[in-house]
């Protein structure tokens, strides 16, 4: 392969002796064109595209959905092609405008993020009784666009074994719904994807199917407009260790090694999220309102002749001194808030475990206790090394973030590899997942956070499929990441190689800390409560070293300098990751699509176990965690969930849904065309087939027992990935 060294040309870019790829667009060194002025969009532009003042409101909509993140905004943007029908945004974060250079930049997202700051609700963890007791940064966006106007930009699918497994745990409609090729349709439909040039997808190894991306959707698939040569190195090195390369990572065999797809428009280098992308295109639609800075209290329901719950509307405010206020949802309410916001509005609203729920004296209008359950997120550590080639951090140094060449600001971490259990273990795979196996009961009676039966099922269900369907499959079980973004360890001239377990045997659980909506959940991941957690992560430490030490990264890569030379037994391994590992930032799974009796809170359709027009659709529903980051499943998510509604209301099969029927559109968008020398046919590696209100009653639904079960961190530099 061609390892050239291409210097990169841009009239801002401060001279040094740096060779990197440089990527040029129509509109090189300009920031998205929009309607602001010293930093504030028009009372007049912000109408045209929704966004309203509480005083502007309607009594009522068809759909009102709480949360203006990914999901939300997907759903607003697709409910409101009828024009007939009236949709409500409640959004509790800012519109985001004020703050458009810092969300546009992609290399904000390690140089100058918006974490820690007013658009991220900074939550935090229990205290972790296996990590040293250490308390962990959960941030998520807080802002229209939720945590995509704030991640690391990874667009990575997970693969079509793992998300045929989630259909098969959903229960009636699964498989029509989220098998995967439904969801492979859906994830297609969101997308707009513009190849590399021949010539950068040679120098970098990028490799991609055409016919496995969309090219007409509203979001930006791409990849960074500033390559480093180490990237170009990637694939060779993990291919030296035995991980072959994949030749169509997002085309449902997203395991090896390859070089991500990236959510960047590269017209201009900016980042592209739910809001640029689903919103701000639009012509006016006078059926949408947005309502930023204005928190949801509770669901409102009434209780229906056969003993189901409807969902009549939402109470909100926007200060906690504020009143409350009511809007009516004539067809709908749609929560959205996020993998611990959908299920914290839950249980404010009486839905969820009836015990928790009378601890704090919320009438209890569906007891539902899984609720709050099944909480699962990618745990990630990383090993560090001094390095004498190139990295972003010094190049950093050279630029000034405001003024700097738009195209280095458009260089975000994307080389990535999902390791198996056999890249893991060797030889020892099989024996490892016969332990995993053996011990599903003694896990599900031991390490389950509730002593609920069905919660209980529903974690033995999950584990099974973990540990007798997919542990042994070509999947990844520990992703593993470059990061050339400087580290706090070992500084601008640093590389790190992150491990990050993917499918976690622990399970943890969010619950309430007291009744006051303004006040934030209790969250307990319960990290490494699972031994195997701790041997997988280990082997994924170990395997991020060994790439490190092998050429062609041996050649730059000098001195270990985290953890260094004194950790090196399985027993030093143990002990020091738990004092270092922290969230990959992949929460999901608290409202889990399972039936009933196994703790679920949502069915194949997104409905609230017990209610008939209450739905959560986001991350907090996949009962399992993917190899995978979660933003372009959840696209396929939202997109699926849209047309899933429509097919219910307003009679559109969901073959016409599944149309790219209103795509956006913007102006000097690349060709699709294939890069030369693009990798064809089957990885070694893939060889195997991818087989309440006032008055409101309480709902008590029958559940059964336990069924039988068969961007880390870098340094000071968090991405929220």
């Amino acid at each position: 392969m061609k390892r050239t060294s291409v210097a990169v040309v841009a009239a801002t870019l401060v001279a040094s002796s740096a060779s990197a790829f440089h990527i040029p667009g129509p509109r090189d060194g300009q920031l998205q064109e929009r309607a602001i002025i010293d930093g504030m969009v028009k009372s007049s532009d912000l109408y045209k595209r929704g966004i309203v003042q509480v005083n502007q409101l309607n009594s009522s909509y068809d759909y009102v959905i709480a949360g203006g993140g990914l999901a939300g905004l997907v759903l607003a943007s697709r409910l409101t092609e009828d024009a007939n029908k009236t949709v409500l945004v409640i959004e509790a974060g800012n519109t985001g405008y004020e703050v458009q250079n810092k969300i546009d930049v992609p290399g904000n997202a390690y140089y100058s993020s918006l974490l820690n700051t007013d658009y991220d609700w900074q939550y935090k963890t229990a205290p972790q009784a296996q990590l040293d007791n250490r308390v962990l940064d959960w941030p998520r966006g807080r802002v229209l666009g939720g945590s995509t106007a704030v991640n690391g930009l990874y667009l990575v699918r997970p693969s079509s074994l793992e998300v045929n497994a989630w259909a098969g745990l959903a229960g009636p409609n699964g498989t029509e719904y989220w098998g995967w090729d439904s969801l492979f349709a859906a994830m297609k439909k969101s997308e707009r994807f513009t190849p590399p040039t021949d010539a950068i997808a040679e120098e970098f190894d990028i490799r991609y199917n055409l016919e496995s991306h969309g090219t007409s959707g509203p979001l930006d698939y791409s990849y960074p407009g500033y390559l480093l040569p180490i990237v170009a190195d990637w694939t060779t090195v993990l291919e030296n260790i035995g991980i072959l390369g994949s030749p169509d990572p997002n085309g449902g065999q997203g395991w090896g090694a390859f070089v991500a797809t990236s959510s960047i428009n590269p017209t201009n280098w900016t980042r592209s999220y739910a809001r640029s992308a689903y919103i701000d295109p639009l012509p006016p639609r006078a059926n949408l309102h947005i309502l930023a800075n204005t928190r949801v209290m509770k669901v409102n329901t009434q209780a229906n002749s056969d003993g189901t719950v409807k969902a009549t509307g939402i109470s909100y405010a926007t200060t906690p001194d504020a009143a409350w206020q009511n809007v009516t949802a004539n067809q709908e309410v749609i929560l959205a808030g996020g993998a611990i916001g959908s299920p914290h509005m839950l249980l404010l609203s009486g839905i969820g475990p009836k015990a928790q729920l009378e601890q704090f004296n919320i009438p209890t209008v569906v007891d539902l206790p899984g609720v709050g359950e099944h909480l699962q997120d990618h745990l990630a550590s990383q090993v560090i090394y001094k390095t004498t080639g190139q990295t972003a951090a010094q190049e950093a140094v050279n630029q000034t973030l405001v003024n700097g060449s738009s195209t280095f600001l458009s260089f975000v971490n994307s080389a990535i590899a999902y390791s198996n259990i056999t890249d893991l273990f060797g030889d020892y795979a099989p024996e490892f997942k016969k332990t995993v196996t053996d011990n599903a009961t003694w896990a599900v009676e031991t390490l389950s956070p509730t002593s609920d039966s069905t919660v209980r099922a529903g974690y033995a269900a999950t584990y099974a499929v973990q540990a007798e369907q997919l542990i042994l499959s070509p999947i990844g079980q520990v992703e593993l990441l470059l990061g050339l973004t400087g580290t706090a360890q070992g500084g601008d001239d640093s590389v790190a190689v992150q491990a990050a377990l993917q499918r976690s045997f622990s399970r943890g659980r969010l619950y309430l800390n007291n009744s006051n909506p303004w006040e934030y959940p209790i969250i307990d991941p319960n990290y490494l409560a699972h031994p195997a957690d701790v041997w997988l992560l280990r082997e994924g430490l170990k395997l991020a070293r060994k790439i490190a030490t092998t050429q062609p990264f041996s050649a730059t890569l000098t001195s270990e300098v985290f953890p260094g030379n004194t950790v090196n037994s399985d027993a030093e391994w143990d002990a020091w990751l738990k004092t270092v590992v922290t969230t990959e930032y992949h929460p999901s799974g608290a409202c889990s699509m399972l039936p009933l009796e196994q703790g679920g809170v949502v069915g194949a359709d997104l409905k609230v176990h017990g209610t008939t027009n209450l739905r959560v659709i986001d991350s907090s529903v996949f009962p399992i965690e993917f190899a995978a980051h979660l933003m372009s499943i959840t696209y396929g998510l939202a997109e699926k969930g849209a047309d899933i509604i429509k097919q219910e209301h307003m009679a559109v099969p969901i073959s016409a849904a599944n149309s790219n029927n209103a795509t956006s559109t913007r102006s000097g968008s690349a060709s699709s065309t294939s890069a030369s020398g693009s990798a064809t046919g089957a990885n070694a590696n893939a060889a195997a087939t991818t087989a309440p209100a006032s008055g409101a009653s309480v709902v008590s639904v029958s559940r059964g027992g336990i069924v039988a079960a068969a961007a880390i961190a870098l340094g000071a530099l968090a991405v929220l990935a």
